[in-house]
């Protein structure tokens, strides 16, 4: 579970990081689109490991969920830390 959503992350931030040095202007879209997709991924995911894994429960979910507000939450501040830096520029 960690590694998944630390990958999702990852692949979410480098994507997003990607658009906005490409086009600054593009980036707000880049940056909600990923936390969109991560945030399909993620439900897809609980889905499927529900369905595979019986009587898990409201604990898997609320696990789950925190750690993936604490991701998106990572992955928003290193976002805006480098949006800060571009607009010093």
């Amino acid at each position: 579970m960690f590694g998944f959503l630390a990958g999702i992350t990852y692949i979410a931030y480098m994507v997003v990081d990607i658009g906005i040095k490409r086009d600054p202007e593009v980036g707000i879209m880049a940056i909600m689109g990923s936390i969109a997709v991560k945030m399909i991924f993620c439900m897809a995911f609980v889905l499927i490991y529900s369905i595979k894994a019986k009587g898990i429960g409201s604990v898997f979910l609320l696990n789950f969920f925190s750690l993936y507000l604490l991701f998106t939450a990572f992955e928003i501040y290193c976002l805006l830390r480098n949006l800060r830096h571009q607009n010093l520029k």
